[in-house]
């Protein structure tokens, strides 16, 4: 059974290498390295970061976290979902765990629409985030270049019926 619970800065070096192999696989993201903790700490939304752990495990599954999409007030209650799952973990229901438990935070934090920007071929985030209340929004044709390789991303969201009403 995962287990979720809030980010604490002793986390880091699992959060590092969950992101780290979400970086190799190649599907997850445009980053080529993790953002430093200083960053990914301070600029994303306040309260929002979690992680799964595994019983018997001694390091994290996965973690989540959520970013502000703007700094102008209007998009204050909107925000862009991240959930990164170690590659020894993948397939057992840990993605789900923490995205389920994102959407509960971000409604206790005044948080109306999530959004998501997904690879294309990343079947699995997609699937993932449609079991969790998102919806297709479009595809973003060629937004960006991988190792030279340009990338077409699926745009979700999800809208609160609690929050922002």
């Amino acid at each position: 059974m995962t287990t979720i619970r809030p980010y604490l800065p002793t986390d880091w070096p699992d959060v590092q290498r969950i992101y780290a192999d979400g970086i190799a696989t190649k599907v997850a993201t445009f980053e080529a390295t993790p953002k430093p903790q200083n960053q990914w700490e301070s600029e994303s939304v306040s309260g929002s970061a979690i992680v799964a752990e595994i019983p018997g495990s001694e390091s994290l599954a996965g973690w989540a976290i959520l970013w502000p999409v703007s700094d102008r007030c209007a998009y204050a209650g909107v925000a862009e979902v991240s959930v990164y799952v170690g590659s020894d973990a993948r397939g057992a229901g840990v993605g789900k765990a923490l995205l389920k438990e994102l959407v509960t935070i971000s409604e206790q934090l005044d948080i109306w629409t999530l959004q998501a920007g997904i690879f294309e071929e990343n079947l699995p985030s997609i699937r993932l985030h449609e079991k969790c209340g998102f919806r297709i929004v479009g595809v973003r044709e060629r937004l960006g270049a991988l190792d030279g390789i340009w990338k077409n991303i699926v745009l979700m969201e999800r809208r609160s019926s609690v929050a922002g009403t």
